[in-house]
């Protein structure tokens, strides 16, 4: 097939769109390397830093850093953040777990790298806290979770004490919500653009969509002077 056939082709010209249907699957795996390894630190580290509160901290007074700005202190928690449902660990196990394959179905879905990051973080941090329910004691589904981080006083009373699985989650959910509010779909989509080609339509101006209005070719392609001298060309 000639360059010039190849130039006429769905695409044309966009240099994103012809990108992102010749790479195939690249961007995908890539993006699912990117969640599931984000994931894999964040649950190694949960599970690190854990085990060694738990061997250096159990029975022991809290220990001060950062002039008092945090403190370690190893807690035991039945129940979520801010010590919530204490009374329903398995619900809380069995939440996270659906939470985490929600996450996983999810995932090929992805075209957006702080999407990625964000649901990583999310997935890391779920998963570290299901480690302690199922794991640890009392019971398989009703296992304490290790927290042992508190700040600005030794016994969570300015802030719940709370771990690296919770830091994970918090930071990630936070990232989806400021995507979500700046219009960054999951699938790498703009919002803003989409809303511009809306007021256009109300207005009976042209719009830049492409495959819009019956059909219509895309008017915005003659608006430049260089895709303008192609189509001259092809003509």
């Amino acid at each position: 097939m000639s360059e010039k056939h190849r130039q006429s082709g769905p695409g044309a010209g966009d240099g994103k769109q012809h990108v992102s249907v010749a790479s195939g699957q690249g961007p995908r795996w890539g993006l699912l390397g990117l969640l599931f390894g984000i994931a894999a630190v964040m649950l190694v580290l949960d599970v690190l830093t854990k085990s060694l509160a738990v061997a250096r901290l159990e029975g022991e007074p809290p220990v001060k850093l950062l002039g008092g700005a945090l403190y370690l202190v190893l807690y035991r928690n039945p129940g979520a953040a801010f010590s919530i449902a204490t009374g329903h660990t398995w619900v809380l196990a069995l939440l996270a777990t659906a939470i985490v394959g929600a996450i996983v179905w999810f995932a090929p879905k992805l075209r957006s790298r702080a999407w990625a990051v964000g649901l990583g973080l999310v997935l890391g941090g779920a998963l570290g806290n299901l480690v302690d329910r199922i794991f640890r004691d009392p019971a398989p589904l009703h296992g304490h979770v290790i927290d042992f981080l508190s700040v600005f006083a030794p016994d969570g009373s300015v802030w719940p004490v709370f771990n690296l699985a919770d830091s994970a989650i918090v930071c990630g959910g936070v990232l989806i919500v400021l995507l979500a509010l700046l219009g960054r779909d999951y699938d790498g989509t703009v919002q803003r653009g989409g809303s511009r080609a809306a007021g256009r339509r109300a207005r009976g101006g042209p719009t830049s969509e492409r495959g819009g209005g019956h059909g219509e070719p895309d008017r915005s392609d003659s608006a430049d002077p260089e895709r303008g001298s192609d189509e001259g060309k092809r003509d």
